[in-house]
């Protein structure tokens, strides 16, 4: 059966190189078969969600937002991380849909979850398919990066020819695009309920 398990290996030691506000550094040592230890550095990750909007006319919303890591500006999905303790995923989607774009949405499906780098992070993505939208002003006030971020609807058929044609990088974007392309198919009936349980 083609299905990721959850599985961990054996760790001999373990060492903290950085912890900053969002992320924290890592060197574990694992032990592999032939009882063999090799060191793996990654970056841990609260994790996040994100949104693909999509309107009654088939448009996705998408923002635009400078990436200094990347040197780009990027056109995503509205998303954050998971900094609310204890907060429902989809109540996290559902605060980050209002604060960067402006609007709620009265059904909600879990689209898709992503392991953004599964060699490098453990940050995990929860994707959620919003649909049913109407403008909200949730009081947000943009800072940083989320200044003078615009907000653009673009037809589903488009956004899935910009993601092929490598005008769109975004990995949750990329992702969510071409899962509710897919997902729509059969009219969204396969997508899970929004408090899915993550696996």
């Amino acid at each position: 059966m083609i299905e990721d398990q959850p599985e961990e290996w054996p760790v001999a030691a373990t060492k903290e190189h950085f912890r900053g506000y969002v992320i924290g550094v890592r060197t574990d040592s694992v032990r592999m078969p032939r009882d063999e230890v090799a060191d793996r550095d990654y970056v841990e990750h609260p994790g996040a969600v994100a949104v693909l909007a999509l309107d009654d006319r088939r448009r996705v919303l998408l923002i635009r937002q400078y990436r200094h890591p990347v040197r780009h500006l990027l056109w995503e999905l509205p998303a954050g991380i998971r900094d609310v303790e204890g907060e429902p995923l989809a109540e996290t989607a559902a605060r980050e849909l209002a604060e960067e774009a402006g609007y709620r949405a009265a059904t909600w499906h879990t689209l898709l979850d992503l392991m953004t780098s599964p060699g490098m992070t453990d940050e995990r993505i929860r994707i959620f398919l919003a649909r049913d939208l109407e403008p909200f002003d949730s009081g947000y006030e943009h800072r940083h990066e989320e200044v003078d971020m615009p907000v653009e609807w673009v037809p589903l058929d488009e956004a899935v020819q910009k993601v092929l044609s490598g005008k769109i990088h975004n990995s949750p974007a990329v992702a969510g695009i071409l899962a509710a392309y897919a997902a729509e198919a059969d009219g969204f009936a396969g997508l899970r309920p929004a408090d899915a349980p993550e696996a």
